[in-house]
């Protein structure tokens, strides 16, 4: 496979952005070798510069849920904007968006868009934090949030442990309003609740994991959140940038039988296009500017191309008979092969998929279910399974800690082909 333009682009790129890249994950350091730089994408398939093409599974980390380029969002965006691109004033769109949201997530009784699922989660923290007049919040080890300094905080040596900074430049006074409880642990949580009596403004989660790789969440925890904030008064927050609108219309809230108090959105409601977006309970968001004391604002939130992108993405997701009925069988049959595979090379992996949520495990235990069981994976074998898929064409997620996503325009011929490419790979390790 040829890549030297990419690794000459690569190189280039480090002259000017720091490590070359505009997102970490995107230098391929955890996996080795050089990214491609894509040049273009259609349906289930990307394109680098060299001219190598690629079944698709990273799809901008979410939101092609449709496919690359499908042509009513790409119509809806050409519309927008021939109409003007951002005017920093009320549009109809944005209304239409909210009430599209509002009526697909009964959780949600008002929502305000923002610009990223890092400017959604904090803002819905800051909300949280004014709702209840309290500073502590809870996240959970492996649970990525965005890069807001709250959220880059370290679990330390156990779940009582108040956090320590993640990445310089976050303060300590920042650490300590952020305690670290384990997923799918409920008396970790329990406990941290009891410590801090009265303390704990929210507790945030994933509510399906995808940024330690798909991690299920267990009945007991999942249930016991919802009744410990009912318990405590604490604002329960789930982070549904990934899972929202990839797990169902009604989200992942909907799947597990459990409302939040807040919920954060992102990638697929805007199509593909910067977008983010928060909401919840009335008397929670009333308390937002210029409602309420709690500031937030921002230029381009309600961007008309976002909101136009976006609002044809979940039409067509509510509106195509038997939309996600479809994405499950395609889902369903990548990781029968997969599952198959291993099992057939007498390998030793776990797979974990919830809808066209998927992430390969390379590790010896039977089950991954924590961020310590994450943890205990084969990077390095990893690493050897992405750089062999790259070159049979096949683009996965670089890092064992991602989750993969099928879309509407994966194939019954693009699964059998990457579970072929999948075959040969894990050979080859063997």
């Amino acid at each position: 496979m040829n890549n030297q333009k990419s690794i000459a682009a690569f190189k280039e790129a480090q002259q000017h952005i720091p490590g070359g890249v505009n997102s970490p994950v995107r230098s391929f350091r955890s996996v080795g070798g050089n990214p491609p730089f894509i040049a273009k994408a259609s349906g289930s398939k990307v394109t680098d510069i060299d001219g190598n093409t690629y079944i698709d599974y990273v799809g901008s980390w979410g939101p092609m849920i449709l496919g690359h380029s499908h042509p009513k969002v790409v119509d809806a965006i050409q519309h927008a904007a021939a109409r003007g691109a951002s005017f920093g004033a009320p549009t109809l769109a944005e209304t239409e968006m909210a009430q599209l949201i509002k009526y697909l997530v009964p959780s949600i009784d008002m929502v305000r868009m923002v610009n990223s699922g890092t400017e959604a989660t904090m803002s819905a923290l800051r909300l949280a934090r004014g709702y209840t007049g309290r500073d502590l919040v809870i996240k959970f080890e492996g649970c990525y949030h965005g890069h807001n300094d709250s959220f880059l905080i370290k679990a330390g040596s156990g779940a009582l442990t108040l956090g320590a900074p993640d990445s310089p430049g976050v303060t300590e006074g920042t650490a300590r309003d952020t305690l670290t409880a384990q997923y799918n642990d409920i008396d970790s949580v329990e406990q941290l609740f009891d410590k801090h009596k009265n303390q704990i403004a929210a507790v945030i989660l994933e509510p399906v994991t995808g940024n330690m790789g798909v991690i299920v969440p267990e009945k007991r925890f999942i249930d016991g959140l919802r009744k410990l904030c009912d318990e405590n008064e604490t604002v329960l927050i789930f982070d549904e940038v990934m899972t929202g609108f990839r797990l169902g219309t009604g989200c992942a809230q909907a799947l597990l039988g459990v409302s939040p108090d807040l919920t954060t959105f992102g990638k697929i409601i805007g199509g593909g296009l910067p977008v983010g977006a928060y909401g919840g309970r009335q008397d929670i968001m009333d308390l937002l500017a210029p409602k309420g004391p709690v500031y937030q604002a921002g230029t381009l939130s309600g961007n008309p191309l976002a909101m136009a992108a976006g609002i044809a993405t979940l039409s067509l997701l509510q509106e195509t008979p038997g939309f996600y009925d479809k994405l499950e069988n395609s889902s369903a049959l990548l990781e029968e092969g997969l599952r198959n595979n291993l099992k057939e090379l007498k390998m030793k992996g776990v797979i974990n998929r919830v809808g066209s949520m998927f992430t390969l495990f390379f590790t010896e235990e039977e089950s991954v279910n924590s961020f310590a069981d994450v943890m205990k994976c084969d990077t390095n074998l990893f690493g050897e399974y992405f750089r062999l898929s790259l070159e049979s064409g096949i683009y996965l997620a670089p890092s064992q800690f991602e989750a993969g996503f099928v879309s509407a325009a994966h194939t019954r011929e693009d699964i059998e082909e990457t579970v072929k490419a999948s075959y040969s790979a894990l050979k080859k390790l063997k």
